[in-house]
């Protein structure tokens, strides 16, 4: 490019960028044709003539947002500015964001499935109050017993229920039976098994993803023993889905968890055409990390620091 030439693009730069003017008054002035100042505007960005840059804390979000889409082939990313707030404001916030997303994806489907665990409670909480009585909300897992009634699943769906105005289904089971036999009847009732036929029918499920160790709810709820704990270690466990325990290639581990549990499998999950999930926390990302690449999630919404880790651990992978 000889003096002359970059002079012109540089005049063509800065009365497009710094003067505002218009592509089509840019031809009118020097007398030439809108696309030759379209090429200059071009060119102006190939030879770092012009840098733009957009200044606003959202760009750093919205940067790892298009990564992630990118790099996972996903519908949707939601990333939230986290770093200098507390745990519990972060989660309330990640709350407020899946609320306010599936709020406005209701109007194109007709069932929603919701697992169970303190982000969806956070995503029910800030639900806004709708008239959506054609929603039918579904839950995921089973759910029942005195402790930590709010993380159930059951207790989830009817909330979000309540604040749409319309109907949920109820399913007669914990999320983990004590035996394998026990598990074994209750399936085999007609209530409980015509509740999991329609949760793997839903347009949209929402689940969590959990560690098998860390800061884990199953343990607060009473599900995971510390022998339990040991042998998820024992087998290699690195995530959960829907309380479906799974390995560092995406498949399910060989334990009595996942041969107790009752509630939708990852296969099910997979197979749905939606699968948002909230996800909090550098302990998650490999959890993160291993159900994306299998294929299991969709959409995700999660803080910045949460999102930046993810995309480090992708790049080593």
């Amino acid at each position: 490019m000889d003096t002359k030439e970059r002079k012109f693009i540089v005049k063509i730069a800065k009365l497009y960028y710094l003067e505002g003017w218009t592509q089509s008054q840019i031809a009118k002035k020097v007398g030439l044709s809108r696309p030759i100042i379209s090429k200059a505007l071009k060119q102006a960005k190939e030879k770092d003539i012009v840098e733009i840059y957009i200044k606003d804390e959202a760009a750093h979000t919205v940067e790892l947002e298009m990564q992630l889409e990118k790099r996972y082939g996903l519908k949707e990313v939601l990333v939230i500015a986290g770093k200098n707030g507390s745990r519990e404001k972060t989660q309330s916030q990640l709350g407020n964001v899946a609320a306010n997303y599936l709020a406005k994806r209701l109007d194109e489907v007709r069932t929603v499935g919701i697992s169970w665990g303190k982000s969806m409670e956070a995503m029910v909480e800030a639900f806004p109050n709708m008239e959506k009585p054609h929603i039918h909300i579904v839950p995921l897992i089973g759910g029942m017993g005195q402790s930590h009634v709010n993380y159930h699943s059951n207790h989830l769906t009817f909330e979000l229920a309540q604040k749409l105005n319309t109907r949920s289904s109820y399913l007669y089971a914990p999320a983990v039976a004590e035996t394998t036999e026990f598990k074994k009847e209750i399936i085999a009732s007609k209530d409980v098994a015509e509740v999991l036929e329609v949760g793997k029918r839903v347009d949209i499920a929402v689940v969590g993803v959990g560690h098998p160790v860390i800061q884990t709810t199953m343990k607060e709820l009473g599900y995971l023993s510390e022998e339990d704990i040991q042998t998820l270690q024992e087998t290699e466990a690195v995530g959960d889905i829907n309380s479906n325990f799974y390995n560092a290639a995406g498949e399910l581990i060989h334990h009595s968890l996942n041969d107790r549990q009752i509630g939708l499998s990852l296969e099910d999950i997979k197979k749905i055409p939606e699968v948002i999930t909230i996800v909090q926390g550098a302990h998650k990302v490999e959890s993160v990390r291993v159900a994306l690449e299998a294929g299991i999630l969709t959409t995700l919404v999660m803080d910045d620091q949460t999102a930046e880790l993810l995309l480090e651990s992708s790049s080593l992978n």
